[in-house]
């Protein structure tokens, strides 16, 4: 709920903008590639389902970047066992157009580059011309065919990859310059605090080290080298357990440019995901909140469930696997396949599945509109911007 407090705020700066005498509590906009979002809010594309046309259209349409998650994006097509690279592509297309029929704001893409079909979904949303493309679970030091420099001269797409520390941002940035004379557009740097795959080793996630707030002014660092030889900005966006219009602020005034949200938008009636996912975000404590080992290889956030309980105490899941989805599965040694889990759960099947969530999901108590929490975490910010620029 937004306080009393903050909506007087919001007000009083409202009419002193008008008068012309302060703008500095405005909040920025977020420069994506050509276009510039006016609010610097990117919601997380979250797979599988979660986050599709329904979500990222009103997002886009409130003024933030809205985002697909592609990562099993065809599971639910009749033809997907049989061909799942084509069923996903077709159905990324179908929202990626679904999505442009509700909104004319920025929408975006987020890829797993360690899916197997990655060069696919990406090839497919650069044809679908998406503003934006984000690419996580892996460092993209070998662009594709659909990625090289002459392709993304012929797309509007701006790229940006998602890293979790200052040496992946480098390694990144410095082969793009060395062999493409071109750098991504942009770059997200999540902290140890997101949901789903995280970006560290499970003893790395409690290294004080690690904290969003100490990675961000080093990968900013690194991003500075390249704006100054290419002569343009390159935003550099955090991630992770950021949950308040205070925490935006907060990372701003750390040199981000912009957010990344995920967790706080399950909590919207805009998410595509079932009532009984966004219930399970309403329904956990602190305590459930756990960290678990991923068939794909990495740690993952969840809320824990009596099917991560029974995965837990070695109750192997039936198993079959006719294609490799993920280029890190070893799905003859696995417990379950993820990728069934993750849509058991989108559907609202969560005794045969879990639902991915960031470390404050257990703050989330409501469900809101995408333009209630905006409007809330806009006020939210006004007033902690408000203690660091005050009104004359």
């Amino acid at each position: 709920m937004i306080k009393d407090n903050s909506r007087v705020v919001l007000r009083k700066s409202r009419r002193t903008l008008q008068n012309g005498t302060v703008y500095k509590m405005m909040i920025p906009r977020l420069k994506i590639g050509k276009r510039f979002a006016s609010i610097p809010i990117i919601q997380g594309g979250m797979s599988v389902g979660i986050s599709l046309s329904g979500l990222a259209s009103a997002v886009a349409n409130a003024g933030g970047v809205g985002v697909i998650g592609s990562a099993g994006i065809g599971m639910l097509e009749k033809d997907y066992l049989r061909n799942f690279k084509e069923a996903n592509q077709r159905v990324l297309r179908r929202e990626i157009r679904k999505t442009r029929e509700q909104t004319k704001g920025i929408i975006g893409v987020n890829v797993l580059a360690a899916l197997s079909d990655a060069d696919d979904l990406i090839e497919a949303a650069l044809e679908e011309e998406v503003d934006v493309i984000f690419i996580g679970a892996g460092l993209p030091l070998h662009p594709p065919k659909n990625l090289h420099k002459n392709v993304l001269r012929k797309y509007p797409t701006a790229i940006f990859p998602i890293v979790s520390s200052a040496k992946a941002a480098r390694l990144i940035f410095k082969y793009w310059d060395m062999h493409y004379q071109h750098v991504p557009d942009g770059i997200v740097v999540e902290g140890p605090l997101a949901g789903g795959h995280l970006g560290f080793r499970e003893e790395a996630l409690e290294n004080p080290e690690n904290k969003l707030e100490v990675i961000l002014p080093e990968v900013v660092a690194e991003i500075r080298i390249y704006e100054e030889k290419y002569q343009t900005e390159i935003p550099v966006v955090a991630a992770g357990g950021i949950f308040t219009g205070e925490d935006i602020a907060k990372f701003m005034q750390l040199g981000a440019k912009g957010v990344q949200m995920a967790t706080r938008f399950v909590g919207t009636y805009e998410c595509d995901a079932d009532d009984h996912f966004k219930e399970a975000y309403l329904d956990c404590e602190q305590k459930d909140i756990v960290i678990i080992k991923s068939p794909v290889g990495l740690p993952g956030r969840a809320i824990k469930n009596p099917f991560l309980e029974d995965v837990s105490l070695g109750k192997r899941r039936p198993l079959k696997c006719t294609w490799q989805c993920l280029k890190t599965c070893n799905y003859r040694k696995a417990a379950y396949c993820i990728n069934e889990a993750l849509t058991n759960a989108k559907l609202g099947n969560l005794a045969e599945g879990f639902a991915f969530a960031g470390a404050n999901a257990y703050r989330v108590k409501s469900i809101l509109s995408v333009k209630e929490l905006i409007k809330a975490l806009l006020c939210e910010y006004t007033v902690a911007a408000m203690k660091v620029f005050p009104l004359p």
